[in-house]
């Protein structure tokens, strides 16, 4: 789900949703560090969301470090933040944590999570190579 291809899904956050289509969509490659990203007024016509969840989207993405306000330029993409402790131990206890529930409650195997993670991160290793090109 990239921004280029972004479809909103019922009964989830949007602002939710573009904060984890934008991050793929920067990680993957498909906005380099330095170019332009989309002003609040190309997102909320792009994605066809309200201008101020498009808003609040790029302040969080600058606040977050992903993207950079240069005064006279506009919005640019940042080096992808450093992973502070916090974020990683979030990530490991709770984000894992749901992972892992709703793959017991499916009868998804150990073996087929981590093959899945495994796939997924090639992907966007992938994605992020062939995009650099």
């Amino acid at each position: 789900m990239t921004l280029s291809r972004f479809t909103l899904k019922a009964g989830e956050s949007i602002f939710d949703q573009v904060i984890f289509a934008a991050q793929k969509s920067l990680l993957s490659g498909e906005y380099l560090p330095g170019q332009p990203f989309p002003s609040v007024r190309t997102l909320a016509t792009r994605l066809k969301i309200h201008p101020n969840t498009a808003h609040k989207v790029v302040q969080h993405l600058i606040h977050e470090r992903w993207l950079l306000a240069q005064p006279g330029i506009g919005t640019v993409v940042a080096e992808p933040p450093v992973g502070r402790a916090a974020d990683k131990k979030r990530l490991l206890q709770q984000d894992v944590e749901q992972l892992v529930v709703d793959a017991k409650r499916l009868g998804v195997s150990l073996d087929e999570v981590v093959g899945a993670v495994s796939g997924q991160w090639t992907r966007m290793d992938k994605d992020a190579q062939g995009n650099r090109k």
